[in-house]
């Protein structure tokens, strides 16, 4: 399914980040990261009132909130916070959600499976500390975070999630989909080796193939209703492609939308209309199984 033409303002983005930061992609983590501690220092972390044990970012819904929402961050599993993405949990919170972002531990420092150890953990605390529905939202690493969260979630127990959205879900550490060459020349910022020497970092020596690691490779059944965005020229395409396939066929709920020309995790560009665009979709798609969960069990 594709989303329409691309904008003008999309088109000279990606121009932009294939010229100057696609051949420096790997080299920019050091000062990304660098950026980042100086953007923790001048924004001091919200905790949770219910749960201030728990690290993370809390954005609170603007009025009444019809769902906690579960924000995971991108940046390859390498940086990221959720300080650093807060303008994007306040996006949520601003649809009438009550946002917690947790923090995860990075790699190459923390190897799999550290980062979903620290989502599980604050997750099984805040359905615990919080009545009502969740859902999940997570952008790139974040993306394959959810689903294998989702997994964890399903596996032992827990009060599952009614919906989650993904946009450019990274689920395959192997890099096997056939996008990762046809579109090696037309991602705007990566390539397959990108993708590979990035795993290699998050795992150490563990497989790629590891289920929780990589959960395209997983037994997706049980999960609950999914919608994923993904970008038509991503070398990460086909990881959405293939995530929605098997899902549809262990029986989920799953919705793909595929989006012309825009780089990866275009909806954290918030200048872009795609950006809005996709983010509205998503909020809609949320706010509709919160609804309907809502009147399932007042029925």
């Amino acid at each position: 399914m594709s989303a329409g033409g691309a904008s003008a303002a999309t088109r000279r983005t990606v121009a932009f980040l294939r010229r100057f930061v696609k051949p420096r992609i790997l080299a920019l983590t050091a000062p990304l990261r660098g950026l980042q501690r100086l953007i923790e220092m001048l924004s001091p972390e919200r905790r949770a009132p219910f749960a201030a044990e728990i690290p993370g970012d809390w954005t609170p819904a603007s009025g009444s909130a019809i769902a906690t929402l579960f924000y995971l961050h991108g940046g390859a599993y390498l940086i990221g916070s959720p300080r650093l993405f807060r303008y994007a949990s306040r996006l949520f919170a601003r649809a009438g959600f009550d946002v917690f972002a947790p923090a995860y531990r990075l790699a190459p420092e923390h190897i799999f499976p550290a980062a979903l150890e620290d989502v599980v953990r604050a997750y099984r605390t805040l359905i615990e500390a919080r009545p009502g529905p969740f859902v999940i939202v997570g952008d790139s690493a974040g993306g394959g975070l959810a689903v294998s969260l989702m997994l964890r979630i399903r596996d032992e127990g827990l009060r599952p999630p009614v919906a989650a959205a993904l946009s450019s879900p990274w689920v395959d550490l192997a890099a096997t989909g056939a996008s990762m060459r046809e579109n090696e020349n037309r991602d705007p910022l990566f390539t397959r080796k990108d993708i590979l020497l990035g795993a290699r970092a998050v795992l150490g020596r563990q497989s790629a193939r590891n289920p929780l690691a990589s959960p395209i490779y997983a037994d997706l059944s049980g999960l609950p209703p999914l919608l994923v965005h993904v970008g038509a020229d991503e070398v990460l395409r086909d990881d959405s492609t293939r995530l929605v396939a098997r899902a549809r066929q262990a029986g989920v709920d799953a919705q793909l939308e595929i989006w012309p020309c825009v780089p990866h995790a275009w909806q954290l560009m918030s200048f872009l209309p795609e950006a809005r665009d996709s983010r509205a979709k998503a909020i809609e798609f949320l706010e509709a199984r919160v609804a309907q969960t809502s009147s399932n069990a007042a029925g």
